[in-house]
């Protein structure tokens, strides 16, 4: 029976429209993505380096633009939260103890407040028992000691904790260490055909 869930954050609960990043990116100048940038956006996820000097990285590839544009473009992988997907969240409350789990940066979650706006972001924020973002965090999915922390700071029972990522990588790791899995596949399944899942699977 599970009591505990823990949610990824990104194409779960917000919409991502990763082709965008690589277009807006390219419209600014920048020529291809390469190994200096995912080092660049690995490091910056695992809070190792501040967002001035992510920002800087990326000027030195395309030096000609300003860094509130790369900023731009970077965030333009954020595309829609909708309010059904906030709603069904705040039902679950009552039912289960949440958790978000997320690879993701300082720019990224600013950019989710500003879009969301502050009620809407609280009201988030606080369905969750303990929110975690890697950048905050030091490390990342899919490496096992992120979920070994989780489980240990919490006490949770493997056995009876989901995890839910549209990352298989994300959702292997995690089912080696003994929790439950949901692997959703973005645009053929919404995080609120959870009970379904449930029922189905579990």
């Amino acid at each position: 029976m599970i009591d505990t869930i823990i949610f990824d954050f990104g194409d779960i609960f917000i919409n991502l429209d990763k082709p965008k990043v690589e277009e807006e990116l390219r419209k600014i100048g920048l020529a291809q993505w390469n190994d200096t940038l995912n080092e660049l956006n690995h490091n910056y996820e695992i809070g190792q380096i501040s967002e001035n000097e992510f920002l800087t990285g990326f000027q030195q590839q395309i030096p000609t633009v300003a860094m509130d544009e790369i900023k731009k473009a970077w965030n333009s992988i954020l595309a829609d939260f909708p309010l059904y997907r906030l709603e069904f969240l705040e039902d679950l409350t009552s039912k289960y103890k949440l958790f978000l789990l997320s690879n993701t940066d300082f720019t990224h979650i600013e950019e989710v407040k500003r879009k969301v706006g502050s009620e809407f972001h609280n009201r988030f924020i606080n369905c969750f028992e303990k929110v975690y973002y890697s950048f905050e965090m030091g490390m990342r999915k899919p490496d096992e000691s992120i979920y070994q922390f989780v489980i240990e700071k919490h006490q949770l029972n493997p056995n009876k904790t989901l995890f839910v990522d549209d990352k298989n990588e994300n959702t292997n790791a995690a089912q080696k260490l003994g929790l439950q899995v949901w692997n959703l596949q973005v645009g053929k399944e919404d995080v609120i055909e959870l009970q379904s899942f449930l029922n189905s699977n579990l």
